[in-house]
C-alpha cells in the first residue's frame, strides 16, 4: 500500500480523527479521541506506527524484517512498520484493523457500541 491508500483506509474506519499534533510529517489517525496509527509522510522515511498487543508485536518483530519496535513509542505496544518493504497490502489493511481494535476495546462500552455495534452489558 502507498501512503495515499493507507490515507484512505484508515479514514473509512468509523469515527476516525486526522491531525498532525507532532509535526508536519506526522499524520495521526484517533477513534475517540486515542490514537491508533501514525503514518510517516516524509520522503525519507514513509513508515507507518500501530498500536499492537504485546505478544503479537513480539511475533511480527520476529516473522518480517518491514516490522521493527516504533521509534519514539512503547515499545510493547506499538510496531513501527516499513511501508517500502515487501508487506502485502492484506496484511497492512489487517495490521491496520488490528491497531483500530486494540484502542476501540479499550473504550468505555458505550463508545464500543457506537463503533462497533457490541452488546452492552
Amino acid at each position: 500500500m502507498n501512503i495515499e491508500q493507507i490515507h484512505e483506509y484508515c479514514l473509512s474506519k468509523a469515527e476516525v480523527t486526522e491531525s498532525f499534533p507532532f509535526n508536519d510529517t506526522a499524520l495521526v489517525f484517533k477513534v475517540a479521541g486515542k490514537m491508533f496509527a501514525i503514518l510517516d509522510l516524509s520522503e525519507d522515511q514513509r513508515g507507518l506506527t500501530l498500536k499492537c498487543n504485546p505478544e503479537l508485536a513480539v511475533q511480527l518483530r520476529a516473522q518480517y524484517p518491514e516490522v521493527t519496535a516504533a521509534y519514539h513509542m512503547n515499545k510493547t505496544y506499538w510496531n513501527g512498520v516499513d511501508i517500502q518493504g515487501n508487506l502485502s497490502d492484506e496484511q497492512i489493511r489487517e495490521w491496520v484493523d488490528h491497531s483500530y481494535d486494540e484502542v476501540v476495546i479499550t473504550l468505555p462500552k458505550n463508545k464500543r457500541f457506537l463503533l462497533r455495534g457490541d452488546q452492552i452489558s
